[in-house]
């Protein structure tokens, strides 16, 4: 059996996460500001980019204030999860695709429901 987490590559997701996030270039959540250098990457995600604020000195890093901060999760995995949901997959089913708990899963898609809804009043 394939395991399809291993067919998402972990740099696309991180890359597409920031072009969503900022399309028109990286600005500090904290002040706005776009003066901003890079600061290396996470040491458990290795294509999670850190940064610096040049004019407030704030860090945060491409999942800062985002629904996948304080998560173990992988992108990857909440990507999948997404997916899966978008494909109307029940929590069960996701968490057998996914190799999780249910409650992890839970908890995901929670999450992912909320951003959606967020995203949406905010648009509105």
């Amino acid at each position: 059996m394939i395991n399809i987490q291993h067919l998402i590559d972990d740099a696309k997701c991180f890359e597409v996460i920031r072009e969503l996030r900022w399309p028109e270039g990286i600005k500090c959540p904290e002040c706005g500001a776009s003066t901003i250098s890079k600061r290396g990457f996470h040491n458990r995600q290795a294509h999670r980019q850190r940064y610096k604020c040049k004019d407030c000195g704030h860090q945060f890093d491409d999942l800062s204030d985002t629904i996948f901060e304080g998560h173990h999760q992988p992108l990857r995995t909440w990507v999948l999860c997404l997916y899966l949901m978008g494909l109307n997959l029940s929590n069960r089913q996701i968490s057998a695709e996914l190799d999780l708990s249910e409650s992890s899963v839970q908890e995901m898609t929670m999450r992912l429901r909320e951003g959606v809804v967020l995203k949406k009043s905010r648009c509105t």
